[in-house]
């Protein structure tokens, strides 16, 4: 059985900054692709980040999010980790982590392309 456990979310200040983690067991990230999805309340799921562990890793990022998110993974804790710098109110969301079944590159952006999904952390950002 699959098992994916975010945590980390928060409520901060614009221009702060937290870092999700996202522990799994039960699924071997060997050659798939691991994500971040948000959605807002009363909003459809948006890919942030994704990793593909393949090919010496390969990140993605949404254009929202460049420069400011980093992605990344620790094999050993069988963690994925959403680093998020300079927050902004539009980042306010409930957070996912996701794990794909395919294998291969590129990571799809589409929810739908993602099997096993954390339960999500609330991350709140005021003006």
């Amino acid at each position: 059985e699959v098992q994916m456990v975010e945590s980390g979310g928060g409520f901060v200040q614009a221009g702060e900054s937290l870092t999700l983690s996202c522990t799994f067991s039960g699924y071997t990230p060997s050659g798939r692709c691991m994500g971040w999805f948000r959605q807002p309340q009363g909003k459809e799921h948006e890919r942030v980040a994704a990793f593909y562990s393949g090919g010496g890793g390969i990140s993605y990022y949404a254009d929202s999010v460049k420069g400011r998110f980093t992605i990344s993974r620790d094999n050993a804790k069988n963690t994925v980790y959403l680093i998020m710098n300079s927050l902004k109110p539009e980042d306010t969301a409930m957070y996912y982590c996701a794990a794909g079944t395919g294998f291969g590159a590129p990571c799809d952006s589409d929810s739908s392309a993602y099997a096993y999904w954390g339960q999500g952390t609330q991350v709140t950002v005021s003006s």
